[in-house]
């Protein structure tokens, strides 16, 4: 069994990092308009995008890959009926559920309807052996729904004196039930009923990220063209919340056990219990103010100490995310030198010294065109760890330069060369308009 995150002051402080997606969750206060945006978020279901990001895959030619182009990788649904052009938020408007309060999922949203017999049935009654993980959140379970689909149901544990789990719970269903994205856990329905919190989602078979970098998958070796795929993956969805939903999602708790992989090794973001809205551009604010949430090692500084949250210290746990990838570590490693227990800021300097090839992932294969395409990471995850927000590339900018990572990436790697005994000059990747 797992031991589940300890939280101070909103803070998960990772004992035994989480295996599995499941971790506790909590709601935050705004200082903008915060009442008001988040009864209007709740009336708003996302429609799908039909042409969703695809890193390439092996079996393309590498003339056919095309290069990063959000003009054709974001596009609404044929029938949405508040399409704009380029470059602006897409939806349309739906209620998304009635009140909480029925013990069904009350708004169709094209799926089923859930009731607890539905559960009991599902999970037979909540079997131990259909026991999957458990975190701070609860008790995850597969389960199979009445048309044979199977699912994660993630049961809440019973506190019904603690209020801030029923918000961090309905922080949850309003987030997932307004987004809809490729690289996103799907939510199916929800049951909340006395002191029963249930959440039924889109069950991803291949585990987390972390379980993998932590080898608990012996028989699948991730390599470094996964691991660029998957940045790839984890990018694009953040992209998505960011900037192409109604309003701006925030994810806060972007890490490697809220990563799962499925059987072809393609990235789901989980857990948006600490999701919340963003500054609209549009409306001139810059952040909103609010209690720090999330996980120590990823937590952007500049948030921790102003309680200024924007959309940048997504970018920077993403940067600290790419450093896992990159070296296979955690983010903190208590058994470690002193030097070496802060993982990014351990691999950065390594990197600045020219030594990068140190901070690699002892499992992943010493080549030219791997060496290359650790550099040209390691500056992005540089870039990403900026102290100041506003230095921070955008998660659009992060997923462009994966791109071009991963095209030449594909190109190199075709043939086989020794490690570069000159190590190459690196270029600057980032150019924010």
């Amino acid at each position: 069994m797992i031991n589940p995150n300890r939280r101070q002051n909103g803070i998960r402080t990772p004992n035994h990092y989480s295996a599995t997606s499941t971790t506790s969750y909590a709601s935050s206060t705004t200082s903008n308009k915060s009442t008001s945006l988040v009864n209007t978020i709740s009336r708003k279901v996302l429609q799908a995008f039909t042409g969703c990001f695809t890193p390439p895959t092996d079996n393309h030619s590498h003339n056919s890959f095309s290069y990063f182009d959000d003009s054709n990788l974001y596009r609404p649904s044929s029938d949405a009926s508040n399409s704009s052009n380029s470059g602006k938020r897409h939806g349309q408007q739906t209620n998304m559920y009635a009140s909480s309060n029925n013990s069904q999922h009350s708004e169709d949203l094209g799926k089923a309807k859930f009731s607890m017999a539905d559960i009991y049935k599902a999970t037979k009654r909540f079997s131990p052996n259909l026991k999957i993980g458990q975190g701070g959140f609860g008790t995850v379970y597969k389960g199979q729904l009445r048309d044979g689909t199977i699912v994660a149901i993630k049961r809440a544990k019973k506190d019904i004196n603690d209020k801030h789990s029923g918000q961090e719970f309905r922080s949850e269903v309003q987030t997932l039930a307004q987004v809809e994205h490729l690289n996103l856990v799907r939510l199916y329905g929800y049951v909340e009923e006395e002191d029963e919190r249930i959440l039924i989602v889109e069950y991803v078979p291949n585990g987390t990220l972390r379980e993998h970098l932590d080898g608990l998958h012996s028989d699948v070796h991730l390599d470094l063209s996964s691991r660029i795929d998957i940045a790839i993956d984890v990018a694009h969805a953040i992209t998505y919340l960011h900037t192409y939903t109604d309003h701006p999602i925030i994810h806060r708790d972007i890490k490697s056990s809220n990563i799962l992989l499925t059987e072809k090794l393609r990235a789901k973001v989980a857990d948006f219990g600490f999701a919340r809205l963003g500054a609209d551009a549009e409306s001139g604010d810059t952040h909103v103010s609010t209690q720090v949430k999330g996980t120590a090692g990823y937590l952007d500084p500049e948030y921790l100490s102003t309680y200024h949250l924007t959309d940048k210290s997504d970018v920077y746990s993403f940067g600290v995310l790419l450093v896992e990838l990159l070296s296979g570590r955690r983010p903190i490693e208590t058994k470690r030198p002193l030097s070496e227990r802060v993982t990014a800021k351990w691999a950065m300097k390594k990197f600045s010294q020219g030594d990068a090839m140190l901070a690699m992932d002892p499992r992943v294969e010493r080549s030219a065109a791997n060496y290359l395409a650790l550099e040209k990471i390691f500056e992005l995850a540089s870039q990403c760890l900026a102290p100041h927000r506003h230095i921070r590339p955008s998660m659009k900018k992060c997923a462009e330069v994966l791109w071009g990572i991963r095209k030449d990436y594909s190109e190199g790697a075709t043939t086989e060369n020794p490690i570069l005994s000159q190590k190459p000059k690196r270029d600057i990747l980032i150019r924010e308009e």
